[in-house]
């Protein structure tokens, strides 16, 4: 089982910036949602934690493997956030202004190579880790869009410091929980 954790936020998360594969550090509140993530992980066997080598990432991991008392595993660069670009550092509306019309501004990597790399990711953890329990550190565009993809369905937003699970059957990934909520699946 692996459960993937949205690093906690930073100050552009704060202000509504792109931040991507920009490096920006977590911010108090942020160090706060890696403390909430140790309560609801609290109580629950896991074996190692693992991340994105982002230092947003890699902070929140720490602090989640010092509160339970976890080995702080290797970071992975195919965890890394979404490239956007020219983007990075613009919020929304300054993004819409810039390129009004434009689905695809200069830089922005495609939500298809997003995904391709979720998926790569948890592929090698779970060949690197086997049957441990494993929790992965990393991005809301990542986690979003490779959930969305293995459950077969579309998920709105992941919250900065949620848990959401996965499990590995034979040869597919089964999303369990998103956002700390079970999946209610809809026929």
């Amino acid at each position: 089982m692996l459960s993937l954790i949205r690093h906690g936020q930073t100050d552009w998360n704060a202000a509504g910036r792109m931040q991507g594969s920009s490096d920006i550090p977590l911010n108090d509140v942020g160090r706060q949602q890696a403390q909430d993530a140790v309560e609801l992980l609290r109580g629950t066997e896991w074996d190692v934690i693992v991340s994105s080598p982002l230092q947003r990432a890699r902070e929140t991991a720490q602090i989640i493997a010092d509160g339970l008392g976890l080995e702080l595993g290797r970071s992975y660069d195919l965890l890394i956030e979404r490239n956007y670009g020219e983007g990075e550092g613009l919020t929304k509306a300054e993004i819409d202004q810039k390129w009004p019309d434009v689905p695809m501004y200069p830089g922005l990597e495609s939500l298809d190579s997003v995904v391709k790399r979720g998926i790569e990711a948890l592929d090698q953890v779970s060949a690197d880790y086997g049957d441990k329990k494993v929790i992965v550190v990393c991005h809301g565009t990542i986690i979003r869009y490779t959930l969305s993809e293995l459950a077969g369905r579309d998920f709105d937003h992941i919250l900065n410091g949620s848990i959401s699970t996965i499990e590995r059957l034979a040869d597919c990934w089964a999303v369990r929980t998103v956002n700390g909520e079970p999946l209610a699946w809809v026929d």
